[in-house]
């Protein structure tokens, strides 16, 4: 008898519009947020936050597309993304920053693969593409 291997698949979440979450969200996968959550979000793959999604609490994750509205500190291992729509509102720590035009971004920004993502930022940083 044979044993029939299985890789798992990462999940993909999807938070809707018309959607308020409290608490604190932890994902193996991926995750989408267009609806409104009040909490921390911890996540081994990517976060995206679309143009109607809101989040006011930590993210960390490996790599984050933001087009909505985040009062939050980013920790990105690889990429941050900020799109055209994006306000964030916090400070950011991660290896690679891309900010598009018309993104705002107020807060302190630490970027660099040293391992130190959780030092604190030294400066204050506001910018608006």
């Amino acid at each position: 008898m044979s044993k029939i291997l299985t890789t798992e698949t990462p999940s993909v979440n999807i938070i809707g519009n018309g959607t308020d979450i409290k608490g604190n969200i932890k994902s193996n996968g991926d995750l989408r947020i267009d609806g409104f959550i009040t909490g921390n979000i911890n996540a081994s793959g990517k976060v995206v936050v679309g143009s109607t999604g809101r989040v006011e609490g930590e993210i960390s994750c490996q790599n984050a597309d933001i087009s909505g509205d985040v009062k939050a500190n980013i920790k990105v291992t690889e990429l941050l993304s900020l799109k055209a729509n994006a306000v964030v509102s916090g400070d950011i720590f991660t290896n690679k920053l891309a900010i598009e035009p018309g993104a705002v971004f107020t807060g302190a920004c630490k970027m660099g693969n040293n391992g130190s993502l959780n030092e604190k930022p030294e400066q204050f940083v506001q910018t608006e593409a």
